[in-house]
This record gives structure tokens, C-alpha cells and sequence, in this order.
């Protein structure tokens, strides 16, 4: 993939994440995730894919993405980097997230959310 389309399209792939239709269904997002998928949350919590996805998804919260990056680390794994602010609780933070390919499939296989004053 040519690098400004994978930059989109791994963008995209975020948002999803952050949409309401994508968060409040456990088959959609467990579909985005790898089988090894953890989080380090800006909670503090770590969480894993197969132990802590609720039947109805997780908290919808809206959220607005900026200052996206990637950063390819091989052939088959990037990490993107971006802020958040989440516009319920008027926090920012920064995220991080390395995706893999996989049978020809972009998923997630990490991520970590690290609150942070306004930036």
C-alpha cells in the first residue's frame, strides 16, 4: 500500500473506533482486534479483547481525533499516533496504537490512551 493511502486508511480505522455504531457492537469491534489485542486505557486499566468487551460494546463518548501520524515499523505493522479530546468529559489525550496486517486484514493489536492537560 502506498503510504498516504495507508495513512487513511488506518485513520480511518480509528474513527471507527470512536463512532457510536462501531463501539456499541462487541462483534464489530472484536472484528477490528486482534486475537492478542490489549489496551493500556487512560484509566489505568489494562484490558484484553477476549475478557473485557461487553455484550453491548464499550462507553460511547464523543471524541475528536487530531494531529494523526503514522509511523510504519515493517511491512505488515504501523504504529499511529494521535490526540484526542474527549468532549464530554473536556479531557485531552494522547493515544497510541500499533495495527498489523493479518491475512490481509489491518487490526489493532495495541493500544494505550494517556490523559494529558490541553494541548
Amino acid at each position: 500500500m502506498k503510504s498516504d493511502y495507508l495513512k487513511e486508511h488506518i485513520r480511518q480505522l480509528e474513527e471507527a473506533l470512536l463512532s457510536p455504531e462501531v463501539r456499541s457492537s462487541k462483534i464489530k469491534l472484536k472484528k477490528m482486534l486482534a486475537d492478542e489485542f490489549f489496551e493500556f486505557g487512560s484509566s489505568g486499566k489494562v484490558l484484553y479483547k477476549g475478557e473485557d468487551i461487553a455484550e453491548d460494546g464499550i462507553s460511547i463518548v464523543r471524541m475528536k481525533m487530531s494531529h494523526f501520524e503514522l509511523h510504519p515499523l515493517s511491512e505488515t505493522i504501523v504504529l499511529s499516533t494521535y490526540r484526542i479530546f474527549n468532549e464530554e468529559s473536556e479531557q485531552y489525550s494522547l493515544r497510541s496504537s500499533i495495527w498489523k496486517r493479518i491475512k490481509g486484514q489491518w487490526k489493532m493489536v495495541f493500544h494505550q490512551g494517556t490523559k494529558t492537560d490541553e494541548l
